[in-house]
């Protein structure tokens, strides 16, 4: 089988493109550049293209870079800054994944002969008895990325393998060391790729959109302090609320940019019974049953129960910040999704 393996420049992509190779099948390696302006951090830095060339020369295959920056910027970059315009929290690594990984880059590798394309997700791929299949969550409880891999659908997922999905990540780095490739022991990618560590979120978005500042108000409306940029507060946060005087912990519980207003309030108000959900999508049609759903790339999944658009909890949980995707499981497997509205 022709396979095309995404190569990050991470130990997990090396070591899924020398897997792809010990099971026989003819690869090649591809790096996505997708971001053209300033990096120093996540998997578009030139040190990355680099890292995933130098594997390719170790593994003895060839390796491209696809230039989709038109795309990335179209999909992930612009809906990441009106997101934040909208007070909504986005997931770029999600959208990246959904639009490129598995929509451009595979429609490049069909139309250039291959039979699936490979990346390095802490993820499985497991097959039904009637044939379909679902996302699993991979081997590495601590490394499982099904979360950011849950959008694929039925024709993706024949042509998509994850070839670390069974491996914790020790052994992905086990293997890498044995095998004597120059990422073994790189360190993991863990911010969005196109913010920098110098600008940070609040400089790369005040260069793409106006900021406002708001006041920050209790449970009862009255003033309590003020923020720079609204559009930089998410549900949940605690950091840079600009309340003094207070020997409570304080929350931001609602964000409203049009009215220019954050309020805030303790644990308890931070807890909801349930998520409105925005374009659910189920795998194998609806559960009505009792579901696991998991609201972040690293948050603990919760019992809940799907009610038409709305997510009820067993139990009160933290408010879900809107536009983070809803991810519902059935044991270890994907059964649907939605956005948190």
């Amino acid at each position: 089988m022709k396979v095309m393996v995404a190569m990050s420049g991470g130990v997990d992509s090396s070591v899924a493109a020398a897997r792809a190779l010990d099971e026989g099948h003819e690869v090649v390696g591809v790096t996505l550049k997708l971001w053209g302006g300033e990096s120093d951090t996540g998997c578009c830095s030139v040190s990355d293209v680099d890292d995933a060339r130098r594997v390719a020369q170790q593994l003895g295959i060839d390796h491209h870079v696809f230039n989709f920056g038109d795309d990335f910027t179209r999909h992930v970059v612009d809906p990441y800054v009106a997101d934040h315009a909208a007070g909504r929290t986005p997931n770029p690594c999600v959208e990246c994944n959904r639009h490129l990984k598995f929509d451009r880059l595979l429609d490049r590798a069909v139309a250039l002969g291959f039979d699936a394309v490979a990346t390095g997700h802490h993820a499985r791929i497991v097959t039904r008895p009637d044939g379909s299949r679902r996302v699993a969550r991979g081997a590495d409880p601590a490394k499982d990325q099904s979360y950011v891999v849950h959008m694929l659908d039925q024709a993706q997922l024949a042509r998509v393998l994850f070839p670390v999905g069974d491996r914790t990540k020790d052994d992905v780095r086990l293997i890498a060391d044995q095998l004597g490739l120059r990422t073994a022991a790189k360190p993991d990618s863990q911010d969005v790729c196109f913010i920098t560590s110098s600008a940070g979120r609040a400089g790369f978005l005040a260069d793409r959109t106006e900021l406002h500042p708001a006041d920050v108000v209790d449970g009862d409306g009255r003033p309590v302090g003020r923020v720079d940029a609204v559009e930089l507060v998410t549900i949940g946060q605690r950091r840079g609320l600009g309340v003094s005087g207070s020997d409570d912990r304080v929350f931001a519980v609602a964000v409203d940019v049009p009215r220019r207003r954050v309020t805030v309030g303790g644990a308890d108000d931070l807890l909801s019974d349930s998520v409105e959900l925005v374009d659910l999508a189920w795998v194998d049609g609806p559960v009505t049953s009792t579901v696991q759903a998991q609201c972040s790339a690293h948050g603990s999944p919760a019992p809940a129960v799907v009610d038409g658009d709305h997510l009820r909890w067993l139990e009160p949980r933290r408010r879900v910040a809107p536009a983070q995707s809803v991810v519902l499981y059935d044991g270890d497997e994907v059964v649907g999704s939605a956005l948190a509205g």
